[in-house]
């Protein structure tokens, strides 16, 4: 997989993007993960990107020559599968769209600023708009970062245990059941003798019956969606 990041602040997230199991990924070969400054598609002297908009709007919006530059760039290189833009009136991002994005070869990430992109950018370039949640950010590199972590960890090897992906929280439209580690007795907190037997079915049960109750407990929309 390769993904293809456009900011005009790739120092904001080039740390997270070379850290944990985005860096180990990357070092494994399992993933690219490019960061394009937008800035150098800018063909005025001053490398600005963005402007006033029509219509006597407050703020700034980035400008579309720059994006379609740098898009266009891209994509003489290589086809894409998507070309999302990082948007918080797009769709939701969640681990379903994660597990969609993660079975895909490449895809850029257009990161928004300002008051936004120009809207023929959205018309004519962006095939897909995601937002991480219902609030404004001060742009999208932060939304760039977490989309790709979520989706990098999906793709087979990138952690060590590849099991461990498949029960998260969200797989399957369940919360994770709780979990536990040694000592067995802390303090007279006692991890439920159901995880000390050694029967592997009844754990198994044990476990699916507990996502199931902390979902309803906590995210019963969750249930009503499967």
């Amino acid at each position: 997989m390769r993904i293809d990041i456009i900011t005009v602040l790739p120092e904001m997230i080039e740390q997270t993007l070379n850290t944990s199991i985005l860096a180990r990924a990357q070092a494994k070969g399992l993933v690219e993960i490019h960061l394009h400054q937008l800035r150098d598609y800018s063909t005025n002297k001053w490398r600005r990107v963005d402007d006033y908009p029509f219509g006597g709007e407050p703020g700034m919006v980035m400008c579309v020559e720059p994006i379609e530059r740098a898009i266009e760039h891209l994509k003489a290189e290589r086809e894409y599968d998507e070309i999302i833009y990082t948007s918080p009136d797009g769709e939701q991002f969640n681990q379903s769209v994660a597990n969609e994005l993660s079975l895909m070869n490449n895809m850029i990430i257009l990161c928004g600023h300002y008051k936004g992109i120009d809207q023929r950018v959205r018309d004519h370039l962006i095939t897909r708009e995601i937002s991480i949640g219902d609030y404004v950010l001060t742009g999208g590199e932060l939304a760039a970062a977490v989309m790709s972590d979520a989706i990098v960890r999906l793709i087979p090897g990138a952690i060590g245990d590849a099991g461990s992906a498949l029960n998260d929280t969200f797989q399957d439209n369940l919360l994770a059941p709780p979990i536990y580690s040694r000592p067995a007795d802390y303090k007279g907190w006692k991890v439920p003798e159901i995880l000390l037997s050694g029967n592997d079915a009844k754990i198994a049960e044990w476990r699916m019956n507990q996502a199931v109750e902390r979902t309803r407990r906590l995210r019963p929309d969750l249930l009503r969606e499967k």
